[in-house]
């Protein structure tokens, strides 16, 4: 619809108009007609007050009565920059549009002059593009003239009225674009409303999704920690079946060490048989008088390591006892077999001592003979003819007392250091390690109940805080039933 002159092809500056910043006075349209007749060009002059700075980009534009925008425009021509006035005076141009550019309708439009910010600085009346009628002919006379001036007024008014009008009709679409600007306004703080809302619920959403992680880590912590238990109470059932098998080796050795005994005590009968046959044999005496004072010093140092064994024995059974404490609500058959054998081995001791004071009444009787036969003859008896000849080294468990044997001493070593053998840990010790030694070494495996003085393993501290726990909830009962 809207076309451009020859001149330019460059479009003008436009923009949205506000008629509240117009200033339609700065810029005065001069010797407007009513009509143009179409098919010729026609010249448009205005005057530039000094109200207003031309500036390069100026234009004048024919608009359609009623438009809102410059954008709005049918045909424009650049405005010509004056030349030669200063800018406190008032300047005439003009500007010639052709007949080409020119509306071919009949509908009203005006001039306007717009400046380089697209803002209107100057309007003209409205005129129309159509051929002149018999009605439009003024008859000139004196009186006419009156008449006519008379007319342009009222036409004036009219026009004046119209242009109020449209102002008003303009300021009331302005007031609806305001109104609709602050819909705008509010519908755009509503969006940044339910923008920001959003975030929030986005931010607690990533909040919820972080505690959902969270929870699923703690339930995973959670079965590993159920897992884990699981594990310690299968390592526990595993323990305590290895405690039960080292409970019945233990046991296994006490059998073991009854067997000794009693090997011994048959040892102790052929040492008495052995004197009893030596009293028999008083006539070898002299000869035999040198191997009885050596047996009497091997007999000493065998006493001492007897004494080495039954001191062993004797830690050995504290550590027993202590081991089997930890079991006793499962072995208390077991702790009566103990004291049972504690008792014989009692009973061994006593008859050891007997034996020991058979012996040295043998030794007196031997120092007797000793006296007796020195007025014998060194001849009278042959050592190789009476002697008698040691028990096999198999058949006794400690070895013949009047037999020095090295190989019999290693075999009761190497005896005493399996009796030597911590139960818990299945340490060795050596043979002339103190028995308090042994028996701190045992205890510091242990730990004992302060209420009912029941050991257990160190090991087994669980079961330890669980054992004194159980205590802890008896009382408390005992105490709400004595309430």
């Amino acid at each position: 619809m809207n076309s451009t002159m020859d001149e330019t092809s460059d479009e003008p500056p436009t923009s949205a108009v506000l008629l509240d910043d117009c200033h339609f006075s700065q810029v005065i349209f001069n010797n407007v007609e009513k009509f143009y007749v179409p098919g010729g060009d026609i010249t448009c002059y205005y005057t530039l007050t000094n109200n207003i700075a031309p500036r390069g980009k100026d234009w004048v534009g024919i608009f359609r009565v009623g438009w809102k925008t410059t954008r709005e425009y049918y045909t424009f021509m650049w405005a010509p920059l004056p030349s030669g006035v200063s800018g406190d005076t008032a300047v005439q141009q003009q500007i010639q549009f052709k007949a080409y550019y020119l509306p071919k309708d009949d509908e009203y439009y005006q001039f306007c002059y717009v400046d380089q910010d697209g803002v209107v600085r100057g309007a003209s009346v409205p005129f129309q593009f159509r051929a002149e009628t018999e009605d439009d002919i003024l008859v000139v006379t004196t009186q006419g003239e009156v008449e006519e001036i008379e007319l342009q007024n009222k036409n004036l008014l009219k026009e004046n009225e119209e242009l109020k009008e449209s102002c008003t009709s303009l300021q009331k679409q302005n007031m609806d674009l305001q109104e609709q600007l602050k819909k705008t306004q509010e519908l755009q703080s509503g969006f940044e409303s339910l923008k920001s809302n959003t975030e929030k619920l986005e931010l607690e959403l990533n909040s919820l999704k972080k505690e959902n992680k969270h929870l699923k880590e703690l339930d995973d912590c959670r079965e590993a920690e159920l897992h884990q238990l699981k594990e310690q109470i299968q390592n526990v059932t595993s323990e305590k079946e290895c405690l039960e098998t080292r409970l019945k080796t233990a046991l296994d050795h006490m059998d073991q060490l009854q067997s000794q005994v009693l090997n011994y005590e048959k040892e102790v009968e052929n040492l008495a048989r052995l004197d009893h046959d030596k009293t028999e044999q008083l006539e070898s005496l002299k000869e035999e008088n040198r191997q009885l004072r050596t047996t009497v010093a091997e007999q000493g140092e065998h006493k001492e390591e007897l004494e080495r064994v039954l001191e062993n024995l004797k830690g050995t059974e504290a550590s027993l006892s202590l081991f089997l404490q930890n079991e006793q609500h499962q072995n208390r058959d077991l702790m009566k077999e103990l004291e049972e054998k504690k008792h014989l081995f009692q009973i061994l001791q006593a008859k050891k001592n007997e034996t020991d004071k058979e012996n040295q009444e043998l030794r007196e009787e031997n120092a007797l003979l000793r006296r007796l036969s020195q007025t014998a003859d060194a001849s009278f008896f042959s050592p190789s003819q009476h002697q008698i000849p040691p028990p096999a080294m198999g058949s006794l468990v400690f070895g013949n007392p009047y037999y020095a044997s090295g190989a019999n001493l290693e075999a009761r070593a190497a005896d005493v250091a399996s009796i030597r053998k911590c139960p818990m840990c299945d340490e060795v010790f050596p043979e002339d390690i103190d028995t308090s030694q042994y028996e701190a070494h045992v205890q510091s495996h242990l730990l004992e109940c302060p209420l009912c003085n029941e050991t257990f393993e160190k090991s087994n501290k669980q079961v330890f805080d669980d054992h004194v726990y159980c205590h802890d909830l008896e009382n408390s009962s005992e105490f709400s039933s004595a309430v």
